[in-house]
């Protein structure tokens, strides 16, 4: 019976073993190319590195990454979106500071949430939930609808924007309309902790496409078309406001060639506004030729006034928004390829007037944004190391689906030897 004991202890270390090789092995998919011998697979950053830098480049995740609610990471360093992953559809996949990687898996039509500046938490766009990174929770703490755009500088309000439009259209026995499909939406400034929401008196927008903090957080600009002829022609209109008294310090049409330029639009000293501009094709008439002709620019308005003000900055045609600042340079989100998602790549760069790109974070092939906590964006911190994803960092249902089968294969080999030891000796008998 010793015997068999023990060779039972060393067949389960063998098949536990054996799990753990699975487990190491590459993800049958192109997106996972052979880690580097000089590379350290783990889910922890080496110690001795830049704690809290945001890594200068990314990789997809394995197949079996555990999602942040299996086990949580703790605060974001990044989060960026692929489709390369076991869900074949985009997800959210966290970078903590410690170099761990876990997945925030994305419902069915969501859009991408937003990383709270502190990056501890991750708010659900239209579902109103709000994600602890830290700890892994998921709860409801606003009303369903709410569209975010942007986190107060100091992190304790968010501002979006609620759809008003009817659904459904019903008519009447005269064939009268009942309700309004396309009824003025509402800008919002939540606290996404209690629940709380208020109504930014912005004037009527028939839509809101983006908005952006003072760096004080006392004002916020915002942007889109004011009615329905204008959604049609895609005409904006910005809007610079106080949320808290609803006093309109002033509104300029922006044409449709000029738009909010993102989250981070409004310059850290409070001076200036950002727009992103194209020159080229404009409307709905445009053919993807034409589109593709467009040349882009950065321009600027004055905060107090909304005048043009500076000198233009171009950029690329890849470049969808601001994030945030490194003193006087644009830190701004790009995203290269063609209209197919796994054709796209997303990067951070940083842009300097004298025309100068620094690209700062590279997400892998297939990724169609990257977002960085302010609190990382404010210091610049950048140039960290390169973690891999951990392929250990799996979810426990894995690991039980490994051991089970070569447990009852342990334990059908050991009942084999003890059947063949019983016949022996009834024999030797």
């Amino acid at each position: 019976m010793r015997k068999t004991g023990g060779r039972l202890r060393r067949a389960t270390a063998l098949g536990v073993a054996l799990g753990l090789v699975v487990l190491g092995a590459p993800a049958p998919t192109a997106a996972h190319g052979t880690v580097p011998a000089h590379s350290t697979v783990t889910d922890r950053t080496p110690a001795g590195s830049t704690a809290g830098a945001v890594p200068s480049q990314v990789h997809d995740p394995w197949l079996w990454q555990a999602t942040v609610g299996q086990r949580p990471a703790g605060p974001a360093a990044l989060v960026f979106f692929t489709d390369r992953t076991r869900y074949f559809e985009s997800t959210g996949v966290l970078v903590a500071r410690d170099g761990a990687y876990r997945l925030i898996p994305i419902r069915i039509a969501e859009g991408h949430g937003l990383l709270s500046p502190d990056g501890r938490h991750y708010l659900r766009p239209q579902s109103g939930e709000l994600l602890d990174l830290t700890t892994g929770r998921q709860r409801r703490t606003m009303k369903p609808g709410l569209d975010p755009f942007a986190w107060s500088p100091d992190g304790r309000r968010v501002l979006g924007t609620r759809s008003n439009d009817d659904s459904v259209i019903s008519f009447g026995p005269d064939n009268q309309q009942l309700n309004d499909p396309e009824k003025p939406d509402d800008l919002l400034v939540v606290d996404p902790y209690q629940g709380t929401e208020q109504v930014v008196a912005a004037g009527t927008f028939a839509a809101h496409y983006a908005a952006a903090w003072s760096p004080a957080g006392e004002l916020v600009a915002v942007a889109g078309p004011p009615d329905v002829a204008a959604s049609v022609t895609e005409r904006q209109r910005l809007v610079v406001v106080d949320p808290a008294s609803g006093s309109l310090r002033w509104q300029v049409d922006l044409g449709e060639r000029r738009m909010l330029a993102g989250p981070a639009a409004w310059h850290p000293d409070g001076s200036r506004v950002a727009l992103l501009a194209f020159d080229g094709c404009a409307g709905l008439g445009c053919t993807p030729e034409q589109t593709a002709a467009r040349t882009w620019r950065i321009e600027f308005v004055d905060a107090a006034s909304g005048h043009a003000v500076g000198q233009p900055l171009p950029v690329a045609a890849s470049t969808s928004k601001i994030v945030g600042w490194r003193g006087d340079d644009p830190l701004v989100q790009e995203v290269s390829g063609t209209e197919r998602d796994t054709d796209r790549q997303a990067v951070l760069a940083a842009l300097s007037p004298g025309g100068a790109r620094e690209v700062l974070v590279t997400a892998p092939a297939g990724s169609t944004g990257l977002a960085v906590p302010g609190e990382l964006l404010t210091r610049a911190a950048f140039g960290g190391p390169e973690p891999r994803p951990s392929p250990f960092a799996a979810p426990l249902w894995l690991y039980l689906a490994l051991a089970v089968p070569m447990l009852l294969a342990v334990a059908l080999v050991v009942r084999r030897r003890r059947r063949r030891h019983v016949v022996s000796g009834a024999a030797r008998a």
